[in-house]
């Protein structure tokens, strides 16, 4: 191992480094207790508001707090001196992503998987595909930047650069992408996610970190971060358990379905993710920047492109069904993306991204 990996290695501890062990259980936990307590989740599959789930919002909210104390204020008048990782996010994100998505959606499911799917399924499945590869992450990816050591003051810019886009952008792609102009964008269910996965935890998260560097300076505030991170990775895992728990019965019950729509899904991840990965490596971009500049592209929204396909197709339909499986796939792929991006951060030039 070279010196880079052995620090990272180092830097993580027993659970995280069995983290992919951890979700495997999860999964599994998840499955057999949605169907042994199909009632229970279903209680908690109907705590909604504006189609935004609560219990997923507050496991997603104990996750995000405590990342968002790394965000130095300070250092956010800087990112603007090193923009190269945001720019490659945001072209691969806007003008690579959604469009690869709809190019590997119409070769699977309208030709490869043809004798395998009827065609207005197809059609359906196509949908749901195109509003995930619309949609880039706005929560979740600050788990993986933080399992990936990621600058979280860039990700922090990164993250909402992407949100202030899809205002904007994510209603005409997909009307494009489509072929249709009514698209009717749940801006209740965007503007909430968008509040409750970033605003309120990093204002809690700006609370917190002022009040310890004037207890402790910068030593405190990685103190906390330290006595915060097992809480984080236990609110990731009931996550899972939750999102397999509410779709366990639909996956025992169509999983040739599930496997199919899935195998788009997996090349569209990997792909973007090492397109990025390697955009940032030739413009020699700083580990901390490149590692959360690849994985925003990989992960998906997945509560707005669920609450869209649910408004324009129906709960039960094709469409909703495969953003159901953008879901179910994104944390694997995720866990092993995050230890290919550990392993190999000798590639890329050391130091802060902003700092």
């Amino acid at each position: 191992m070279t010196d880079a990996s052995l620090r990272a290695a180092a830097g993580l501890g027993t659970f995280e480094r069995w983290l992919s062990l951890w979700v495997a259980l999860a999964i599994g936990a998840g499955l057999l207790l949605g169907n042994l307590f199909p009632g229970t989740f279903s209680a908690l599959a109907s705590l909604e508001v504006a189609s935004v789930n609560l219990p997923v919002a507050v496991l997603i909210w104990a996750m995000v707090y405590p990342m968002m104390v790394g965000v130095d204020f300070g250092a956010l008048a800087h990112v603007g001196d090193k923009p190269k990782g945001l720019i490659v996010t945001l072209v691969v994100n806007w003008l690579i992503k959604p469009f690869t998505m709809a190019a590997l959606g119409v070769l699977f499911f309208n030709h490869v998987f043809a004798g395998l799917i009827p065609p207005d399924d197809a059609q359906a499945y196509l949908a749901g595909v195109i509003l995930l590869g619309a949609a880039p992450c706005t929560a979740m990816v600050f788990v993986w930047s933080n399992l990936t050591r990621g600058d979280a003051t860039y990700t922090l810019v990164q993250v909402s650069v992407n949100d202030v886009i899809m205002i904007f952008a994510f209603a005409p792609i997909v009307a494009f992408l489509l072929g249709v102009t009514d698209i009717t964008v749940p801006w209740d269910t965007l503007l909430l996610s968008v509040g409750l996965y970033v605003m309120l935890p990093l204002i809690a998260g700006y609370v917190t970190r002022r009040n310890l560097v004037g207890r402790g300076g910068e030593a405190a505030v990685e103190a906390f971060k330290a006595r915060m991170q097992p809480f984080s990775m236990v609110g990731l895992l009931l996550t899972v358990v939750l999102l397999f728990g509410f779709q366990g019965q639909v996956i025992l019950d169509r999983p040739l379905v599930i496997a199919l729509i899935a195998v788009p899904l997996l090349i569209q991840s990997y792909g973007i993710f090492f397109v990025a990965y390697a955009a940032a490596r030739a413009w020699r971009i700083p580990y901390d920047v490149a590692a959360p500049c690849a994985l925003i592209g990989t992960s998906n929204f997945f509560e707005l492109a669920v609450a869209v396909a649910i408004s324009l197709f129906g709960l039960g339909s094709g469409a909703a069904l495969a953003t159901v499986v953008g879901v179910l796939v994104e944390v694997p792929v995720m866990l092993s993306l995050v230890a290919f991006a550990n392993r190999t951060q000798h590639w890329f030039p050391a130091g802060r991204g902003v700092r």
